[in-house]
């Protein structure tokens, strides 16, 4: 029968020798001369490990990649230009600004438009599901212009 106290080890208990403590093995006891693998507790990162660390965390749900079609984007145009582009009493909505070229067809285009107040409003224009500036609503009110 087997008892706990009759238990012996198969083989003898082999000792971690402990290197950098003075010995036979001169001033360096077998770690080379100086730098941080010398040191006592010298441990080195992995590169990759290091690169990670670098970059910061991004916390919260406002980082999750929405697609970019989604977004309402807004187009931005002044009186200045549809005022070249438009004739008098035409009426100026996001289909006529894309068939006269001042807004891009493409699948990034905007969404929505917006007409500013810089430059000057010499025709009496109408103005049809855009968004209008109170610089812009006033002067093209001023010349007998509509918006709806």
């Amino acid at each position: 029968m087997v008892f706990l106290h009759t238990l012996q080890p198969t083989h003898a208990l082999k000792r971690k020798k402990r290197v950098g403590r003075g010995g036979k093995r001169g001033t360096f006891s077998g770690r080379g001369t100086k730098g941080q693998k010398a040191r006592a507790g010298a441990k080195i990162r992995p590169q990759e490990r290091e690169e990670i660390l670098k970059i910061p965390k991004k916390r919260g749900s406002g980082f999750i990649n929405r697609p970019k079609k989604f977004k309402a984007r807004i187009a931005v145009i002044n009186l200045g230009t549809i005022n070249k582009h438009f004739a008098q009493g035409e009426l100026v909505t996001p289909k006529t600004l894309t068939r006269k070229g001042l807004l891009d067809v493409s699948h990034r285009s905007a969404t929505r438009v917006k007409i500013l107040g810089a430059g000057k409003l010499s025709k009496k224009i109408n103005f049809s599901n855009v968004f209008v500036s109170e610089q812009a609503r006033a002067a093209i009110e001023s010349i007998g212009g509509t918006i709806t």
